[in-house]
């Protein structure tokens, strides 16, 4: 039998060999790891031209019709979640590469989003960073969010969830999204808003949309002009939903209070962003999707999806 070459993309944390059985395909699959992005889509297409599988992270990698067109031996391509926007399908299509995707059990992003309000409003993080540093007291007070109101942008699964989690804490919510109405927001215990309404009068932002070419720029630069000076914005959704460049000028003239990025344009986020430079952004690198309990299950399904296409049988959760 013929061996094949399997790439695994993007594995910034070293973990997909330790978390998954690969072993079980070590009779047919010779398997690479690359835990570092390529600068370029050329060096992508250098590095990856005589892999017959590529395992994807996410967005982290992004597979145009070009890229496609630079790897003739790609026959299968997995992505973990089960939708990636970064992937040109019907270049897929084209070239008869089989897509494929992977579950979740839980969607561990709602919490990193209540993690970022959390450390907006009380500056855990910051005042942990002081006391090792010696510093010796607080100097931050922070402000209480219970009975503050939460506006959330995208009521589906994860903004439903995101909706249960604040009223734990004793917010009020309101959500809005094209498509959202008063009904649905009744069903899941929130009040309904316009758009505008929500940025007028939310004290907190969260957004929970799927990247689309309908979502990207969604948050636009007379959005943030209607937020109140006292008001933050979490974005654990995708970087392109907002506008970076109206959301830096917001920060930099102190507009708004702050926000909570867990997601950027372009990722990894440059070391020369002008992001790194301010003090009223908490920034973390993509963090919403990355558990190890994540990980195991995207990293376990896709060792399973080989060994499924390899042995001539049909992907357990084919895309494409």
């Amino acid at each position: 039998m013929t061996r094949l070459r399997c790439a695994i993309l993007d594995d910034y944390f070293n973990l997909a060999l330790d978390v998954a059985d690969w072993q079980k395909l070590a009779d047919r699959i010779d398997v690479t790891m690359f835990s570092h992005p390529f600068a370029s889509e050329r060096a992508a297409a250098d590095a990856l031209g005589d892999f017959e599988i590529i395992c994807a992270m996410r967005e982290r990698t992004a597979f145009p019709k070009s890229l496609f067109e630079a790897l003739p031996k790609l026959k299968l391509l997995l992505t973990s979640g089960m939708r990636n926007a970064s992937i040109n399908m019907e270049a897929a299509k084209a070239r008869n590469v089989a897509i494929g995707g992977t579950q979740y059990s839980r969607d561990p992003t709602a919490p990193l989003a209540m993690g970022l309000i959390l450390e907006l409003t009380r500056g855990i993080g910051r005042e942990n960073a002081r006391m090792h540093a010696g510093e010796p007291w607080q100097t931050f007070a922070g402000i209480e969010i219970e009975g503050r109101t939460l506006g959330i942008i995208g009521l589906g699964k994860l903004g439903s969830k995101m909706a249960g989690i604040a009223k734990a804490f004793g917010m009020n919510v309101i959500a809005w999204s094209p498509n959202l109405t008063p009904e649905k927001c009744k069903e899941a215990g929130v009040g309904y808003a316009s758009k505008e309404e929500l940025f007028a009068k939310a004290d907190i932002i969260t957004i929970h949309v799927v990247l689309s070419e309908r979502s990207r720029g969604l948050v636009g630069r007379d959005d943030l002009a209607r937020m109140k000076p006292t008001a933050f914005l979490v974005n654990t959704a995708r970087g392109p939903i907002v506008d970076e460049a109206a959301l830096l000028e917001v920060l930099q003239q102190k507009k708004i209070a702050g926000a909570g990025i867990d997601v950027f344009s372009v990722e990894p986020l440059p070391v020369d962003h002008p992001f790194r430079k301010l003090d009223n952004i908490v920034l973390t690198p993509h963090l919403g999707y990355a558990t190890e309990d994540g990980l195991r299950i995207h990293y376990g399904q896709m060792v399973e999806a080989i060994d499924a296409w390899t042995k001539g049988s049909e992907l357990p959760r084919k895309l494409a």
